[in-house]
């Protein structure tokens, strides 16, 4: 069922059903306020003949008993007086004895003939007054007014009925230029949908379903981007491993073994630009469910050290964190952050010690700064340095090392910034913010590598 014939069912039904009860409960009060007024009416006239007779002379009243006073008849009302011996002496009907002889006082229904009366019986002074009405008349007189209250009533239903259909048309008419809009739309177009004068509640669906276009459109621009970047840099060490392997096919001895050695390290290259490329489609497109949400700092740092091996390991001057720091990274993304940050450092400055590494707290985040000895860059080129396959000058790598790192820092609300050291050399800011305290016991603790003295 449509939303807009639910509406319709669910509001007409609603409506005609809270109508339809206020209606029995208004014209059933209705009739017991009729009922209850012609039952006041039948006893004034009783009190008024009363009255009237209790005004007359004596002779009257001894004329009387010789016959009977006749009284002018209305049309469905009856009237009769007797005396205190019983005798009638005076009526409107002589033919209505069974139902205006006196019995009880007050009101009592009667029937004459197979005609129903409403009776109403009075003393006063000694005398009976006993009035009658039809109850036919009473009925088409109660009819009447039911039916003046009814009709505009109906009217009322059918008006409200016709405008809620009305209103609910006009109201979803919003929700079917949408559906023309999202129906004409080419099924490739990622761009936001506009709708002019749309009502509040439809807004946030709009902003809401927009935000979904924004992130498919964010999605396949990364696909794009990762589909672009993986041809770009995996053609040239495809062609030179190529190149190698038929120079390799072709010679014999020491040439050979040095084409494929060649070779070799093109497929290690070729694999490492593949990892580098993973992790970074990986960041783009959400993080494992896997991975720890926090980590130890001190350990992160460790186990990157640990990664570059004893050769590289003299080449820095560290100063260790505490041991509670916690970043609010999975621990093997930090780790791979720091390895590039070390080993770019260590490519550049591989003496032993000239790199110091330190853990700066301040405040409510943790500062890793990595200084080197190396040549540096210009002031053109340091904002440079994390865009993705920007190598400085003809250096070696992917060129996607420290856009990882980048990636890795924004993804969890940190920053990687470069500076210039004195004299020479750069200085690599890895920044995060530290976890609360109150976090901190959720993070189980995890198998570290063997720490490593520092230099």
């Amino acid at each position: 069922m449509s939303l807009r014939a639910r509406l319709l069912w669910t509001l007409g039904l609603t409506l005609t059903l809270l109508w339809g009860v206020t209606a029995v409960w208004l014209l059933r009060d209705l009739h017991q306020q009729v009922e209850h007024t012609l039952d006041q009416r039948l006893a004034q006239s009783a009190r008024m003949v009363a009255g009237l007779v209790s005004q007359l002379p004596d002779d009257v009243w001894q004329q009387a008993e010789h016959r009977r006073l006749s009284i002018p008849a209305i049309k469905g009302l009856a009237c009769q007086v007797n005396s205190p011996s019983g005798e009638i002496i005076a009526q409107t009907h002589a033919d209505l004895d069974g139902v205006l002889t006196p019995r009880q006082t007050g009101h009592s229904y009667r029937t004459e003939d197979g005609v129903k009366w409403r009776v109403f019986t009075y003393q006063h002074d000694d005398l009976t007054i006993t009035t009658a009405d039809r109850v036919e008349e009473r009925n088409i007189l109660l009819t009447d007014v039911l039916m003046a209250a009814t009709v505009p009533f109906l009217f009322a239903l059918t008006g409200s009925l016709a405008a809620l259909w009305l209103g609910i048309l006009r109201g979803l008419h919003p929700l079917s230029r949408l559906k023309q809009a999202l129906a004409q739309r080419h099924p490739e177009a990622l761009a936001p949908i506009e709708i002019p004068d749309l009502p509040a509640e439809l807004r946030p669906l709009v902003a809401t379903l927009n935000a979904l276009l924004g992130r498919v459109q964010q999605a396949f621009v990364r696909e794009q981007r990762f589909t672009n970047d993986a041809a770009h840099e995996l053609r040239t060490p495809l062609t030179a491993i190529k190149t190698h392997l038929q120079v390799a096919s072709r010679q014999h001895g020491e040439a050979s073994r040095f084409a494929l050695t060649q070779a070799e390290k093109g497929v290690s290259r070729l694999q490492g630009t593949l990892e580098q490329l993973l992790m970074l489609a990986r960041l783009e497109n959400g993080l494992d469910d896997a991975w720890q949400t926090h980590c130890l700092a001190r350990s992160a740092a460790m186990d990157a050290l640990l990664m570059l091996g004893e050769e590289a390991q003299v080449t820095f001057t560290i100063t260790w964190p505490d041991e509670t720091l916690y970043l609010p990274a999975p621990h093997e993304l930090v780790v791979t952050a720091l390895r590039n940050l070390l080993e770019n450092a260590h490519r550049f400055s591989p003496d032993p010690g000239s790199v110091q590494v330190s853990f700066n707290q301040s405040g409510s985040g943790l500062a890793i700064e990595i200084r080197d000895q190396g040549p540096g860059v210009s002031d053109q080129d340091l904002p440079r340095l994390a865009e993705r396959f920007w190598r400085h000058g003809t250096g070696h790598g992917s060129g996607l090392g420290l856009a990882i790192v980048s990636a890795i820092a924004e993804r969890f609300s940190g920053r990687l910034s470069f500076a210039h050291n004195t004299p020479h050399g750069l200085v690599a800011q890895l920044w995060f913010p530290l976890v609360e305290e109150r976090h901190r016991a959720e993070q189980p603790d995890v198998a570290w590598g063997t720490p490593v003295a520092p230099h």
